[in-house]
């Protein structure tokens, strides 16, 4: 043995210590270094792709002995790593290790692709996936392809019908927390994310990426019903439902029902008598502002919705639907009282006032009284044939 094995010299014990940590075996594949050669055969297993040690509770193997003990750690449900920071527990401390990078906010790892950065390199790695194209994860019910397996396991999530993550705030449920905490932000009142081409503001990010669909003007998504197209798809989900004839939201006020509740919820408004949006033109008010905003392209006088059957011009599209149902020729709505059958249940309504004793509509040259706007008005037109101005 040499003299130095012996020494208690506080310089000569520091230079043993010191030699003895140089890192002189090189793993060619990775460039990780160690200190000795017996643990530079065992890294070199990692590798070889050869995993011999499995977990009997998952079935996931691994290439050492090692890594199958610290994995166990996870199934025993003890977690004695605990972050400072945020006070979420960890089995294993390489794990409570990594986590600790999120918090430090450093992202050394780019996407060369879309110019995303991440704390950790295996997230780099993960996300590249998205990138190449390859999705060889499917989903059995609705057969949605991923490229990553917990993108899948997520997902799956939503056809469970599980909703464990609730907003404290409307009761709204979640399937997933990410969803949840996204939701959230709808509460604060902090819209940070501006549209250029209107100047609306949103909460979400991935809200004003659906919004600036709208802009871009493509409407992929069509109803084989109707045959009216849509930008988005849950759009036209929503939409579909009316056709389905089942409105399964009634208003307690007065018995109407609705497909949506989103359209019981701003009819409700109606009840409120709040009107808070007021024509400046006409000084007439509305409690919905969407209504309001429809209204003042009547003053605008923009018709920019055209029938192709007839050449008609209209301010709003949903004038244009209307009207398009008196050139279909289907007529569902029969006048009980006389048998008469109209393409609109607005026409049926109108007619209705000719059975009833009620004549709102007066001339006041002739006093004489009409139960339409539109009689009244043949009247007159008929009355000044003759006369020259």
């Amino acid at each position: 043995m040499s003299d130095k094995m012996f020494l208690s010299d506080n310089e000569t014990v520091l230079e043993a210590v010191s030699s003895a940590e140089v890192k002189q075996f090189r793993c060619l594949e990775c460039d990780k270094t160690f200190p000795f050669k017996n643990s530079l055969k065992r890294h070199a297993v990692v590798h070889s792709g050869v995993k011999n040690f499995k977990c009997d509770e998952c079935g996931k193997r691994f290439a050492q002995k090692g890594g199958l003990i610290q994995h166990l750690l996870i199934h025993s449900g003890v977690k004695n790593f605990k972050c400072d920071e945020c006070g979420k527990l960890f089995a294993q401390k390489g794990s409570l290790t990594r986590h600790l990078l999120l918090h430090s906010g450093v992202k050394n790892f780019k996407c060369d692709e879309c110019g995303k950065r991440f704390t950790l390199k295996e997230s780099l790695t993960k996300h590249l996936l998205n990138h190449s194209g390859v999705k060889n994860f499917k989903c059995d019910e609705c057969g949605k392809r991923f490229a990553q397996k917990e993108n899948l396991i997520r997902h799956l999530l939503i056809h469970s019908g599980v909703k464990n993550f609730k907003c404290d705030e409307c009761g709204k449920r979640f399937t997933q927390k990410g969803d949840l905490n996204q939701h959230i932000l709808i509460h604060s009142r902090m819209k940070n994310f501006k549209c250029d081409e209107c100047g609306k503001l949103f909460a979400q990010k991935r809200s004003l990426t659906k919004h600036l669909l709208i802009h871009s003007g493509v409407k992929n998504f069509k109803c084989d019903e109707c045959g009216k197209r849509f930008t988005l798809k849950e759009t036209l989900t929503k939409h579909i439902l009316i056709h389905s004839g089942v409105k399964n939201f009634k208003c307690d006020e007065c018995g109407k029902r609705f497909t949506l509740k989103k359209a019981l919820t701003k009819h409700l408004l109606i009840h409120s008598r709040v009107k808070n949006f007021k024509c400046d033109e006409c000084g007439k008010l509305f409690a919905h502002k969407s209504i309001y905003t429809k209204h003042l392209g009547i003053h605008l006088g923009v018709k920019k919705f055209k029938c192709d059957e007839c050449g008609k011009l209209f301010g709003r599209n949903s004038g244009l639907t209307r009207h398009q149902l008196i050139h279909s020729g289907v007529k569902n709505f029969k006048c009980d009282e006389c048998g008469k059958r109209f393409a609109r249940n607005s026409d049926l309504t109108r007619h209705l006032s000719i059975h009833s004793d009620v004549k709102n509509f007066k001339r006041d040259e002739c006093g004489k009284q009409f139960g339409q706007r539109s009689s009244l008005t043949r009247h007159l037109l008929n009355h000044c044939a003759g006369k020259s101005f």
